[in-house]
């Protein structure tokens, strides 16, 4: 049987007319009794009576009618969510954040996504690592995942939006309030707070120091960025940190953010399963983001920093086990 034959069977018996169903299908009479002739053969049973005035179904037809309209019912409202994914203007868009990175790196692109596409449901979860949000990607629990980037992964596939520069926060009463750059061999050495030691930035930073041959102390230890410019503020320490979308209004003035151009750049941005099989939708998200970030990144970044956006870059391929990338903040 096809759903064409379950079509027109649902479709006689609620007119309780052959001839009624061919008239609104533009076919013959004939072309519909072999619909259901087709049915009967394959079901073994009598599904339609015939009497006088038209035709009633059997009660075995009964049980085809109810099953077959509650199926088409299903399958119909399944096609247009189909389209609707296509198109891409319903839907659901879930992505993997890192405690910051709302706040930081899509608050504005959200908006403006909202704002285009009023019908998708976004999902942001916080998920504690990058490996977490690998295997949510690969399961299909997430579309997205917003990380550090670091070495390939297998079965992954990740893409640089920006670059963000290491910046040192520091209280305007510090002996390095006054300078506008600090150089590596300025801070060889100098106590400062610690990112989380397990995160993909932290192990950035400890390589991009170990390249250009500075070695950090540490005394206290936190668990994002806003936090280490908080404990800044309050003159705990030192905090160096990458210079993220809205640093310069996190310090205030109460902070000197000093660039350290010595270090090299921090890479941030989205991580998929494959692009090719992102959801409309989703990619549509994707690219929100890069377009705001990019040109946020471009309009605000210091002159001193040489900060630039990178260019689109290519797919990345499959490459060797796990790296240790994670989500950022």
């Amino acid at each position: 049987m096809t759903l064409d034959d379950l079509r027109v069977f649902v479709a006689v018996c609620r007119a309780g007319s052959l001839s009624a169903v061919a008239r609104e299908l533009g076919c013959t009479q004939s072309a519909v009794s072999q619909h259901v002739k087709r049915l009967e053969r394959e079901t073994g049973v009598a599904l339609l009576e015939r009497q006088p005035r038209g035709v009633v179904p059997t009660r075995a037809g009964r049980i085809l009618e109810e099953a077959a309209a509650e199926g088409i019912s299903g399958l119909d409202l399944a096609v247009r969510r189909l389209r609707d994914l296509g198109s891409g203007e319903r839907g659901y868009v879930r992505v993997a954040t890192g405690a910051t990175t709302v706040r930081h790196f899509m608050s504005d692109a959200v908006v403006a996504f909202r704002r285009r596409y009023p019908e998708v449901n976004l999902e942001f979860r916080t998920v504690s690592s990058g490996r977490g949000s690998f295997d949510a990607l690969a399961d299909g629990t997430l579309d997205l995942a917003w990380i550090t980037l670091g070495p390939p992964v297998r079965g992954i596939e990740q893409r640089a939006v920006v670059e963000l520069p290491w910046m040192l926060a520091v209280r305007p009463d510090d002996p390095l309030a006054g300078r506008e750059r600090v150089e590596a061999a300025d801070v060889a050495g100098l106590r400062v707070i610690r990112l989380p030691p397990n995160s993909a930035s932290a192990a950035h930073l400890e390589a991009a120091c170990a390249e250009a041959g500075v070695r950090f102390a540490y005394d206290t230890s936190v668990a994002d960025w806003d936090t280490a410019l908080l404990l800044a503020e309050l003159g705990v320490g030192r905090a160096v940190v990458p210079a993220f979308p809205g640093l310069e209004q996190a310090g205030n003035g109460s902070l000197r953010l000093l660039p350290l151009p010595g270090l090299r750049p921090l890479p941030v941005g989205w991580a998929v399963r494959r692009w090719d099989a992102l959801a409309p939708a989703a990619r549509a998200f994707a690219d929100t983001v890069v377009r705001h970030r990019r040109g946020l990144h471009a309009a605000t970044a210091p002159a001193s920093t040489g900060r630039t956006a990178l260019p689109p870059p290519p797919r990345s391929p499959a490459g060797p086990p796990p790296g240790a990338a994670s989500s950022t903040g």
